[in-house]
């Protein structure tokens, strides 16, 4: 079958791309451990500059790259434009603080000499997802490739014009031939990439589903695996919150690319004492949302990537309505060219409906009322997921206690939740296992090498 670039604003295909067959593969699989070896081999300071080169290009190319995001995914151009600024700077931080997060460790020990060395692993797959289609590949890639790795993209089927454009931006760059390269291939072909010797470690962001069925894969050839999956984050709001900001927030963090991301703030938990208010002022600002063609610098909600994830989203939303939920605001399809649906609010949200229970991947608030601070712990961790996770109140100190009890791979206290090459991104239970991004997420794929010396 072809790739197809489909726009999901206009509801019109953009271009379509021949899928490779199995002796394209084998040789590109072939090359990249070849080229592996070499790269492995270069110095650090090499490596380096060809991340910066992809960070400025990049930048110089940041309104044709964000243009491309837009038109293939519906992300609106603004949010866009900020993604490829994003992966410039996750190319900057590896490329200054990848030298030192690989530097051998002096351990003391009853031998002359013992260290601990962090070596390339050797041919990394990243499957990475639609929703940010360049940010989640350059994450997986940049430390991956600082550290000596050749990288495997197999992107999502519905924007092989991003996963091209990234592969030439390298390219463009001086990184030798091979060592980054995007797969023009099927899904039912993953598992042959996850077989091959030639690869040593796999990476995935993308659906709880997907991650069960490749990790199972990459345990049965014993290959190593991070998993980032799905989330329903948890965003607290407590009687003491200043509701101004945390409501300011609550927008931004649920409406951010038409809702569809793993680390949006989904299941807002209410104490009784500011419940209506916060779903009053959320009311108002929801309402306001300006929805439209994604390229108008003035829309803040494009069309949702694809017809079946918002059929699915509304299926969710009435099936919770059937089951006690209330429509607030929207939660219908909109109807126009396009994949739109209205940006929403589902009230009284309760563990008898699917929108407790389920990810919600599009642009729905749900508002669950606790009881009281102790019951709004308790709903925030009565979820199979655990990626990230809020805090809303004026007394710092008393949530960052709070958040030692969150079952959640993060916790913000007072502000939305995001990832930042600084600090270790990933999740627990059912939202996968493994760190990206800092030192933690480079150490990913790398073999920890133990060296005594008498």
């Amino acid at each position: 079958m072809p790739f197809i670039s489909h726009n999901p604003s206009s509801n019109q295909t953009l271009l379509t791309f021949a899928s490779w067959d199995a002796a394209q593969l084998l040789q590109v699989l072939s090359n990249a451990s070849e080229a592996q070896q070499s790269w492995a081999k270069t110095d650090f300071a090499v490596r380096a500059e060809m991340l910066r080169n992809a960070a400025n290009q990049l930048l110089a190319q940041r309104d044709e790259y964000a243009t491309l995001i837009t038109l293939e995914m519906g992300k609106p151009l603004r949010e866009a434009r900020a993604e490829v600024e994003k992966c410039a700077g996750v190319c900057e931080y590896y490329a200054q603080h990848g030298e030192q997060f690989m530097h051998a460790e002096t351990v003391t020990s009853d031998a002359a000499k013992s260290y601990i060395a962090y070596q390339p692993l050797g041919v990394v797959l990243a499957i990475m997802p639609w929703n940010f289609p360049f940010w989640q590949v350059f994450r997986a890639a940049a430390p991956a490739l600082m550290a000596g790795n050749a990288l495997l993209l197999k992107h999502a089927p519905n924007v092989p014009q991003c996963a091209l454009a990234i592969e030439e931006l390298f390219r463009a760059g001086g990184l030798p031939q091979g060592v980054f390269t995007n797969l023009m291939i099927e899904v039912e072909h993953v598992v042959e990439v996850i077989a091959s010797p030639h690869v040593h470690a796999v990476t995935l962001t993308g659906s709880e589903a997907a991650g069960r069925k490749v990790a199972a894969c990459a345990g049965q050839h014993l290959k190593k695996c991070v998993l980032e999956l799905g989330g329903s984050d948890p965003f607290v709001v407590l009687q003491d919150a200043d509701l101004e900001l945390a409501v300011s927030m609550a927008v931004a963090s649920r409406f951010l690319n038409c809702g569809q991301s793993c680390i949006a703030a989904k299941r807002f938990i209410l104490v009784p004492q500011i419940a209506d208010e916060f779903l009053q002022q959320l009311k108002t600002k929801v309402a306001a949302l300006q929805l439209g063609d994604p390229l108008d610098d003035a829309t803040q909600i494009g069309p949702m990537a694809r017809a079946d994830l918002r059929d699915t989203l509304h299926r969710q939303i009435t099936d919770s309505i059937a089951h006690g939920a209330v429509a607030v605001v929207g939660c219908k399809p909109v109807e126009r060219a396009g994949f739109f649906y209205q940006p929403s609010i589902l009230d009284h949200v309760t563990a008898d409906t699917c929108a407790y229970r389920e990810e919600l991947f599009g642009p729905v608030a749900l508002i669950i009322r606790a009881s009281s601070e102790e019951d709004a712990l308790r709903i925030a961790n009565d979820t199979r997921f655990g990626l990230g996770s809020s805090i809303w109140s004026n007394d710092a100190e008393r949530a960052e206690q709070l958040a030692t009890h969150i079952q959640a791979g993060c916790t913000f206290i007072n502000g939305m939740v995001k990832s930042d090459p600084r600090l270790p991104f990933g999740g627990v239970k059912a939202s996968g296992y493994g760190r990206e991004l800092s030192k933690l997420g480079m150490h990913e794929f790398v073999n920890v090498k133990t060296v005594w010396i008498r």
